[in-house]
């Protein structure tokens, strides 16, 4: 949930240069931190970025390139280029994630795919009811429609 920070208290607070900054920049930021919206989200459209750059690359089981990925060690390798670290596998990503509805999903988050309440899989959304991921042996990563409804969705902090 995002709770929005007013320009009177943010006087208060900082510089009327820095509340003049915040509002050239879109003046909602988050809190408690005070990053802005866009800067919570960069990361995780970054790593998007990553993970379609590597379009193409074979899946190697336990793999986590720069050439070679399984599903969650192209979730770990793109976060980390994008600055933010990952446990291993899908499960522990998932269970580190702030987890949203399907409703609430944006470009970057991860999409994990369940059987019950285990995770077996996991891609970064891209829109369109899409994710970049790297699927199984014999395949490479791209770029596809999410094929089932037995998802869940996590944001990176």
């Amino acid at each position: 949930m995002t709770a929005q920070v007013h320009v009177p208290s943010l006087l208060a607070r900082a510089g009327t240069a820095s509340v003049l900054t915040l509002a050239a920049v879109g003046g909602t930021m988050l809190a408690p931190g005070g990053a802005t919206e866009a800067q919570a989200a960069a990361p995780s459209l970054k790593a998007l970025n990553v993970a379609a750059s590597k379009k193409g690359a074979p899946y190697r089981w336990g793999a986590t390139g720069p050439s070679r990925f399984d599903c969650s060690g192209l979730t770990v390798y793109s976060f980390k280029k994008a600055g933010k670290k990952l446990p291993r596998t899908a499960q522990q990503q998932y269970n580190k994630t702030r987890h949203v509805s399907s409703s609430r999903r944006q470009r970057g988050d991860l999409v994990f795919f369940h059987y019950g309440r285990n995770v077996y899989h996991v891609g970064i959304y891209a829109g369109n009811n899409k994710i970049w991921h790297s699927p199984r042996t014999g395949a490479v990563v791209r770029l596809e429609k999410i094929w089932s409804k037995s998802v869940y969705y996590g944001r990176v902090r």
